[in-house]
């Protein structure tokens, strides 16, 4: 159920950091503010280089209301959101903003899912792994026959 509702969504809707070659999706329920997420952040690099895209959806811990909700909205909204989405992940201020934006959405989809904490990493066969796991242990994951 989770991999088809997550297969219905368009990648338009979300902030992706995609490899050259992509060889292997995962789909990351995240909050700017959540140390663990900006750990896995960090490893954008490595999960390109292992041929794993990245995709971002929004849920921000606190909920609606909160400062990770709004700097969610501004990331979305800002004119390059990977870069906005860099510096936030760093600790940095974006700049507030707001328009139309899939936060409340993806936040909503995430409790629907089963996402109690971030990250939470669906993987392309629709398991959820809960909290951080390094690029490295994801490469692993899909290197196994289990995972297809």
């Amino acid at each position: 159920t989770r991999a088809k509702l997550l297969a219905n969504l368009d990648e338009k809707d979300m902030v992706v950091f995609s490899p050259d070659k992509t060889e292997h999706t995962i789909t990351v329920f995240t909050d700017t503010d959540c140390t663990y997420c900006r750990k896995l952040h960090s490893e954008i690099a490595q999960f390109n280089s292992n041929g794993i895209k990245v995709r971002y959806l929004w849920f921000p811990r606190a909920g609606p209301n909160s400062d990770a909700f709004d700097t969610a909205i501004s990331v979305w909204c800002s004119k390059d959101r990977n870069a906005a989405m860099d510096k936030a992940k760093a600790g940095g201020n974006v700049e507030k903003a707001s328009c139309d934006n899939p936060v409340l959405e993806q936040y909503q989809l995430g409790q629907k899912v089963g996402v109690r904490g971030t990250p939470a990493i669906v993987l392309e066969n629709g398991e959820l792994v809960t909290g951080y796991r390094s690029a490295k242990q994801i490469a692993e994951l899909y290197s196994q026959k289990t995972v297809e």
